[in-house]
């Protein structure tokens, strides 16, 4: 495929080219193993010395059709997908970072990825700081240690809608030693793409606009190809030493520009198995191919929102990029020009009960967990996602106890300020 087309061009065609006389979209290759007429390819491909396919949860061609296309998308040399976005930071982190390691994580991120650094990857021995992303850069660098492995960040935090400063975060990431990931969620490759800014390895929750309709849940981590992993080989030793459980192969000697995606295959899918059915890749390939058209809709609609509650008596305050006077206005004209997302953080005057009040009285927008949908969808997350940090961890991940997380679909967007309104009206 050529990765020179443009990116609606890659959204519909990438990833899968069929051949003559073969289908038109994707098929579903929802098989568990692959057949071989001999024993010694088999052997082969237990050696990583032949490319095929032989067990599901190592690989599959409709999964790999799928992570392609989304290499393509970002600009990587490769991608894996995982069940979850969370098994996706998990892995993206825990491919490089083992116990005894240190990694530092931007404090506004979703919840449940807070959880995972702050708490559950404490308990494999793997520290995480959390530091603001509007940290100077040297208390950016003042938060490194002597074991710190990696930086992470999301490029539109989770609910609060901050944009990271990628070049910044890259930069003293790389005067380290250390890869930045980026979790890309939320801006998608159609209107920012990490890679380009200094990031090293981007993120995706694929189960948000990247679907985009709600029916499966998935991952994916992506490889720019770009860190010099040798150079800083006395810090990734699992990636620039020999591998006994692979007869000694040395991934980023033996696999280049692709070690890292490799090792993450072959040591963390084949040990811990966080893979996608078939149908699901099928599922996130059938919403890939409408994403730059959904993501512009998104945008359009969710700056009419934002103005809409911003000129509202009721609304305290509104958090979206697209006004001219929001403080990550300036950030935003610089890593997506294009448009950021649907989302958008605001907060009623008034308490918690307040947000309640106008949550129940909506009758089209819907409340529910999932964000970045076709559908409009609300959520308070310090009752909901966010709930289970303590009043100062909420403040420490930018959550603000009346902070409501607006995700604004692609309905027509008259119906979709009209049933604003009318729940403003009850309160």
């Amino acid at each position: 495929m050529n990765n020179k087309l443009k990116t609606a061009s890659l959204c519909v065609q990438g990833g899968y080219k069929a051949g003559n006389g073969e289908p038109i979209e994707l098929p579903i290759i929802q098989s568990t193993t692959f057949k071989y007429d001999n024993s010694e390819e088999m052997a082969l491909l237990f050696d990583l010395k032949k490319d095929g396919y032989f067990y599901t949860r190592l690989a599959n061609p409709t999964n790999d059709a799928v992570a392609a296309k989304i290499a393509q998308l970002e600009g990587g040399v490769g991608a894996v997908l995982t069940s979850s976005g969370q098994a996706a930071n998990f892995y993206a982190v825990f491919n490089i970072c083992e116990a005894g390691g240190h990694i530092i994580a931007s404090n506004e991120i979703y919840g449940g990825t807070f959880n995972l650094f702050g708490v559950t990857m404490k308990k494999l021995g793997i520290d995480c700081t959390f530091v603001s992303p509007d940290a100077s850069e040297e208390e950016l660098q003042a938060a490194f240690r002597p074991n710190t492995r990696a930086m992470f960040g999301e490029t539109i935090s989770n609910p609060g809608c901050q944009i990271l400063d990628i070049e910044k975060f890259a930069s003293v990431a790389h005067r380290n030693g250390v890869p930045l990931i980026v979790d890309n969620t939320f801006a998608t490759p159609v209107n920012c793409r990490p890679f380009e800014w200094g990031a090293d390895i981007v993120t995706h929750s694929t189960t948000k606009y990247m679907d985009g309709l709600a029916t499966q849940v998935g991952g994916a981590v992506v490889d720019s190809g770009n860190f010099d992993w040798m150079a800083n080989a006395e810090k990734f030793p699992g990636l620039c030493t020999p591998d006994e459980s692979y007869h000694g192969l040395t991934y980023v000697k033996d696999f280049g520009r692709m070690g890292y995606t490799t090792k993450l295959v072959s040591q963390l899918m084949r040990d811990l198995g966080s893979i996608p059915a078939p149908q699901n890749s099928f599922l996130l390939h059938l919403g890939l191919q409408t994403l730059h058209l959904r993501m512009a809709q998104h945008c359009r609609n969710a700056q009419a929102v934002a103005e809409f509650l911003q000129a509202n008596p009721k609304v305290a305050w509104v958090h979206y990029c697209g006004l001219p006077d929001d403080p990550n206005h300036e950030k935003a004209l610089k890593y997506l020009p294009n448009g950021s997302c649907g989302v958008l953080a605001f907060g009623l005057k008034g308490d918690r009960e307040t947000a309640i009040k106008w949550m129940d009285s909506l009758e089209i927008i819907n409340i529910v967990t999932h964000v970045a949908d076709a559908r409009t969808c609300v959520l308070h997350p310090a009752s909901h996602t966010h709930r289970q940090l303590s009043e100062e961890q909420l403040k420490e991940a930018g959550v603000a106890p009346d902070l409501i997380r607006l995700s604004v679909g692609i309905e027509d967007i008259d119906d979709i300020l009209a049933d604003i309104s009318q729940a403003l009206d009850r309160i």
